[in-house]
This record gives C-alpha cells, sequence and structure tokens, in this order.
C-alpha cells in the first residue's frame, strides 16, 4: 500500500505541472474576444467593458499608471488594427493606427489574460513628439502588407521567431550578429519605410551601433509568423517594439515603435536608409 501511495504521489507531481501548462493555454477565440473588448474599449474611451482581472495591471510607456489616467481613457476613431494571439502565453499584441488630423497615433498594445479576464495591459504610445513619427504613413503600408495565415505546414515553430527577433535586436550592439532578413524585407520605423516595392528591398542597412537592448518580452503568433519584441534600449531608457513577420525562416517585415522620452531620442538624427 505505501508504494502505491508513493507511485501515485510522484505521479502526481510528474502530471501537475504538465496539467498547469495545459490549463494555461488559452483558445485563439478566447484572445480575439480580448481584443475585440479592447478595440470597443479604446474606440469609445470606455475601459469599464474591458472584463479586469481584480488586480489587473496597466503600464503606458514603461510607467505604471491607473487606468483612467491612461490612453484607455481617450476616445480614438482607429483607422487599422492588427493582432497577433499567443495561445501558449495567454497573451496579444495589437498594432493600432489613428490617423485623426486632431491627434494621430500609433500605439503597440500587449495584453495577458487569466482565468478569462484580463490581467495585465502593457500601451507604448507614439504620437507626433516620438521617433519618425508619421501615422499616415504607418496606415498606408502597414494596411497594404500581407500579415495573412501561413498553411500550416509552412509554419516557423515558435522558437525560430523567437530566435529571429532576438538576432535582430542582438544586431544593435553586435554587428557580427547573422540576422535571417529575407528578400524582399520592408522595415516600417515610426513611420517611415524601407525599400521601394522592388524585389530587392532590404532590411540590412541602418541598424544602430552601441545600443544594448534590455529587458526583452515575446509575444508570438506562429499561426501568422509573427513576433515582437518589447524591450528597452539601454543607454537611453526608451520604451521600444519591434514587430517582425517571418517567411520561412526569413524575416519579411519590420514594425518599429520607440517612444522618446528625451529629445530625438537622445539618437542622431537620421531615417532609414532606402527610408520613404
Amino acid at each position: 500500500m505505501r508504494r502505491a501511495f508513493g507511485f501515485a504521489v510522484v505521479l502526481g507531481a510528474v502530471l501537475i505541472p504538465s496539467l498547469a501548462a495545459a490549463q494555461a493555454r488559452c483558445t485563439r477565440a478566447e484572445l480575439q474576444g480580448a481584443v475585440d473588448r479592447y478595440i470597443a474599449a479604446q474606440t469609445t474611451g470606455r475601459p469599464s467593458g474591458l472584463n479586469l482581472a481584480s488586480a489587473a495591471k496597466y503600464v503606458e510607456n514603461a510607467k505604471d499608471t491607473a487606468i483612467d489616467r491612461g490612453i484607455l481613457q481617450t476616445p480614438l476613431k482607429i483607422d487599422f488594427h492588427r493582432s497577433l494571439l499567443d495561445v501558449e502565453a495567454c497573451q496579444t499584441f495589437t498594432e493600432v493606427i489613428v490617423t485623426d488630423s486632431q491627434h494621430p497615433y500609433v500605439l503597440g498594445v500587449r495584453m495577458k489574460t487569466a482565468a478569462g479576464r484580463i490581467a495585465e495591459i502593457e500601451a507604448f504610445v507614439t504620437d507626433k513628439d516620438d521617433w519618425l513619427f508619421n501615422a499616415d504613413n504607418y496606415l498606408k503600408y502597414s494596411s497594404a502588407e500581407n500579415w495573412g495565415v501561413i498553411p500550416t505546414d509552412a509554419r516557423d515553430s515558435r522558437a525560430t521567431l523567437v530566435a529571429a527577433a532576438n538576432a535582430y535586436e542582438d544586431r544593435f550592439f553586435n554587428d557580427s550578429v547573422a540576422v535571417p532578413l529575407g528578400t524582399p524585407c520592408n522595415r516600417l520605423e515610426g513611420g517611415m519605410r524601407t525599400g521601394k516595392g522592388r524585389p530587392d528591398d532590404s532590411c540590412s542597412g541602418g541598424f544602430p551601433t552601441g545600443m544594448p537592448v534590455a529587458n526583452r518580452r515575446f509575444v508570438v503568433d506562429p499561426d501568422i509568423g509573427s513576433v515582437v519584441a518589447l524591450s528597452e534600449f539601454s543607454v537611453n531608457r526608451l520604451p521600444d517594439s519591434h514587430l517582425f513577420r517571418l517567411e520561412k525562416g526569413k524575416v519579411r517585415y519590420v514594425h518599429t515603435l520607440t517612444v522618446c522620452t528625451l529629445p530625438n531620442c537622445g539618437f542622431p538624427v537620421r531615417a532609414p536608409s532606402g527610408a520613404q
């Protein structure tokens, strides 16, 4: 009997982590529902419809913020949005573009759900004072790109997507890092775009140097070949996001948002190579 009990304890210890991992997964439908609620709340400026967890955390531009003091209190006319749905981590990331002439924005919004409720919201809010900001260009180029579902047998793994994002970020302080850039590849940096719609468009130019990237977090959606790296530059502590679309292991699109907490973000003035 003792042996049987001991075996049951060991078996339970083995199964409980697996069960916990299984329970941590979300469905795409659940995550899409959270995104839909967020879009509705941001459109109306009424976060009360978000189905928040009791101790939900809200962070805006890397600062803990009361949700009633953030951008969610501002009704926005959203022209375009696209989302990553990460079923493994129960997270979403949504790119939101607002071209309203009164106050244009481009937002990057990460959410994490727990037990069917939104437990965390992290917003990157960029506007005219931020790096190379141009909401009209963001809308023009982002909305025209193909970020559609990739056939199951052609999808890159979660590990491949995160490795590509890490390589890109590592390249900012180590120019020997090989980044799996495809051709064509286009980068949309704050509204400035590399490439001219040609088959040889490249994302290889314009990498900064001496800019270590810290505090990286990832939202990953293999269904659409996408990963976003949320981080900050170590030198000037600027909140930053890099959103990637990969096809067959190669980077096809890059979208960046950098929140300037210093004049000109503390960078020398430059535009990406070949930018439009």
